[in-house]
């Protein structure tokens, strides 16, 4: 059945790693029926509406349910890092109070990472998309994932698709994009398991230490959840550097 009416579009800086590459940085027709929202025009062509913060047609912002009318001119903007678009009309609510994340079963390094930066990080490798989901609107979570069927859920209104597949990209990518440079608190959780980790005197957990670490170490830390015990090893140093290389790029 042929479409009986077109509007233009065009998508900016990283919303067009979504579309084809013919498409990409240039205005394209999109023909369609009826009178479609904007928001549902929008991922027809590829692009999740979790990484979409500002739809303008015809020079005036819109939202998300805004019928597309043959003729429009639309332009689609991801979020904006240090513009302030107030006045306009924003796609989502402020942004979350606490910030606290649930990842894919893709992403169990980035958790790792998140968690020694002190992000409450949910991560499972039995996590499927619908419980991900589910956690995410029960506990006011952001969804991080490689997936971008996931972000298509019309009831994901705090989510990003990572573009890299390398987990320290991905910590940049997150801190820049939820602006969490001065939110970092190093070491405060475990990276195992998400706990909030305790310091715990040296002879409450003797009978756990091998000689060696008894002998030359005497601060140590101990998460109540999974037990696991911390202490700054001849591993802390690098891990400081990773995680320096990670903020600091």
């Amino acid at each position: 059945m042929a479409r009986e009416y077109s509007a233009s579009f065009r998508f900016y800086e990283e919303l067009n790693d979504f579309l084809p590459l013919h498409r990409r940085k240039l205005e394209h027709r999109y023909a369609f029926n009826g009178h479609p929202a904007i928001k549902d025009s929008i991922e027809a062509q590829g692009v999740p509406h979790t990484e979409v913060d500002l739809i303008v047609v015809n020079g005036q912002s819109v939202g998300f349910d805004y019928p597309l009318m043959h003729g429009d001119r639309a332009a689609v903007y991801p979020m904006f890092e240090s513009l302030d678009i107030s006045p306009i009309m924003r796609l989502r609510e402020a942004p979350l109070r606490r910030t606290a994340f649930i990842l894919d079963v893709h992403l169990g390094k980035l958790a790792r990472i998140l968690r020694l930066l002190g992000f409450d990080t949910l991560y499972r490798t039995d996590y499927d998309d619908p419980e991900i989901i589910r956690i995410a609107l029960n506990e006011q979570r952001i969804i991080l994932t490689r997936d971008r069927r996931m972000l298509h859920d019309r009831r994901i209104t705090h989510a990003r698709w990572l573009h890299s597949t390398n987990s320290e990209e991905q910590a940049r990518e997150v801190i820049e994009r939820f602006q969490l440079e001065h939110a970092i608190q190093r070491f405060v959780r475990c990276p195992a398991c998400n706990g909030l980790v305790e310091s715990v005197g040296k002879e409450a957990i003797l009978d756990q230490l091998e000689p060696l670490t008894k002998k030359y170490y005497s601060e140590f830390f101990q998460c109540p959840d999974c037990r696991k015990i911390y202490w700054k090893g001849s591993h802390y140093d690098h891990i400081v550097d990773k995680l320096n290389a990670i903020v600091q790029a």
